[in-house]
């Protein structure tokens, strides 16, 4: 007998519907798996086979055909163990194979029958909700999330045997409701805040300029300066999520397998920080099958990139696109993928070898050639792409023992969306809603200058050897920092504060 169940697959982020047909037919008993799988897919046939028999059902001795099409598509994955066991169940009449027509099934199987969770469970219940069938079975654990789409009727079921019995009786269970308002205030919590930094006010000015206008930065400082504790801290001040932004990160963090169980929505900005050793493909994405990178799971939120110069070459050069258009193309023979990948990125460095140039207190070790060898592991073109460059000094004991009130993060963010809901109002006829993303004749349109000006700029680009993108760096940092002071025209003062962040374009810093 031949049975049919509609299960999902994914290819990158983008999920595509699958239709698995079961043949039991007379023959040798033997199991065939066509369709283009891979390897995980391959071995589900022991594992459907333990669990129909550990769930009190029969196995046939009889030859068994599965076929997953579309065939030209290759599939991975154990998402789709429940799908064929119970197509194997309906093959050979222990389940009613008209009722599976009703639901998309998902699920990996464990030899005892109990269901485990599965990646991608997000964007595939936001593709049912878009389907005629709305129903979506899926295991327990990926129940709230698969509610969180909205559209669709989700059941989470614990087992093989349970989900047989609600296919029979569709009226044991309910479909899975979440309230988001209430998931949004669970999760939109941070333990960090801006009040533990203990003085680096230009480093925090510096912060709170880059998240208003969502530029990207560099802190500049020795080891021990506060870097890691600033960048951790950015988060904090950015606005929050809107409900459309956080069902696209959590659909990014559910493809990776990163999105835990309980959360089901991610309300908070994402921070992602990979290590110095991390390979091209994990940093930016890619594989056989494409996977979303780090720069990805850092979509709507910051990626730190914490002693920058250590990274590796081809890595930092692959940031110069994502950083440029917020998008990462990524081409397989099969077919290309489009991954998000709109971040800030926020990076950090050593001034020298040893970290101590610039230190009065400590001596630095490092000569001329050592200091030019390690900064040039930046490229130029990739030093463009960072708005602002910040020197993060040694805090001095004064400021860490002094019990003086510092500004939170609350009060730090009440300015930064001051200033992005100005940048709302101005862009709201273009295709931005940030300084940062300007382009070079949006940057002309918006970021006019007086004659006092334009000769300070012109000054600062020949004195200083600055590069034309450093040109439209500064004028688009110049626009957040007017209006984060409320300021409809560029000023002097809110243009030398933006020279002044561009540190690494000089010949020498201290």
């Amino acid at each position: 007998m031949l049975a049919k169940v509609f299960s999902f697959g994914l290819f990158g982020i983008e999920p595509y519907p699958i239709a698995i047909e079961v043949d039991v037919s007379w023959g040798l008993p033997a199991v065939t798996l066509v369709g283009m799988a891979d390897t995980a897919i391959r071995e589900s046939k022991e594992r459907v086979k333990s669990a129909i028999k550990n769930s009190g059902f029969d196995w046939p001795h009889e030859r068994i055909t599965v076929n997953l099409a579309p065939s030209d598509i290759k599939k991975e994955g154990s998402c789709f163990d429940l799908a064929i066991a119970l197509g194997v169940l309906a093959a050979t009449e222990q389940l009613d194979a008209e009722k599976l027509k009703e639901y998309f099934i998902l699920g990996e199987l464990s030899l005892d029958g109990s269901l485990r969770p599965v990646q991608g469970i997000l964007p595939i219940s936001a593709a049912v909700a878009k389907n005629k069938i709305r129903n979506l079975i899926v295991p327990a654990d990926n129940a709230a999330e698969a509610a969180v789409a909205g559209g669709s009727s989700a059941f989470g079921v614990k087992t093989l045997k349970q989900t047989v019995e609600f296919i029979h009786s569709p009226d044991m269970l309910m479909p899975y409701k979440v309230d988001l308002r209430e998931l949004f205030q669970e999760n939109s919590n941070y333990q960090f805040d801006f009040s533990e930094v203990k003085g680096q006010h230009a480093a925090k000015r510096a912060v709170e300029v880059a998240v208003a206008g969502n530029h990207n930065i560099l802190l500049i400082g020795p080891p021990g300066s506060g870097k890691t504790m600033l960048a951790k801290r950015i988060p904090t001040i950015m606005p929050e999520l809107s409900l459309e932004e956080a069902l696209e990160v959590t659909k990014i963090h559910s493809v990776a397998g990163v999105l835990s169980k309980r959360e089901g929505l991610l309300s908070r900005r994402p921070f992602r920080s990979p290590h110095h050793c991390i390979s091209n493909v994990a940093l930016v994405g890619g594989g056989s099958t494409p996977k979303p990178g780090e720069i990805s799971l850092a979509h709507q939120g910051v990626l730190f990139l914490d002693e920058l110069p250590e990274f590796r070459r081809d890595c930092l050069e692959a940031l110069r696109q994502p950083l440029e258009d917020g998008t990462i193309h990524i081409s397989r023979a099969a077919r290309s993928l489009t991954f998000p990948a709109s971040f800030v990125l926020t990076a950090a460095m050593n001034p020298c070898p040893c970290g101590s140039l610039g230190n009065i207190k400590s001596a630095c070790r490092c000569n001329t050639t050592a200091v030019y060898k390690y900064r040039s592991k930046i490229s130029g073109p990739l030093l463009d792409r960072i708005d602002i460059h910040i020197e993060v000094p040694p805090a001095r004991y004064q400021e860490l023992s002094a019990d003086l009130p510092a500004e939170s993060s609350a009060q730090i963010k009440e300015r930064v969306e001051k200033a992005r809901s100005v940048q709302r109002i101005r862009f709201s006829g273009e295709s931005i809603i940030s300084n940062a993303r300007m382009s070079h004749k949006q940057v002309r349109k918006f970021c006019a200058l007086g004659k006092e000006e334009n000769e300070l700029l012109k000054m600062a680009m020949s004195e200083l050897n600055f590069s034309a993108r450093a040109y439209d760096k500064i004028l688009k940092v110049s626009r957040t920092i007017a209006d984060l002071a409320g300021s409809e025209d560029i000023n002097a003062e809110h243009l030398s504060e933006a020279i002044q962040y561009r540190s690494l374009d000089r010949e020498f810093f201290i």
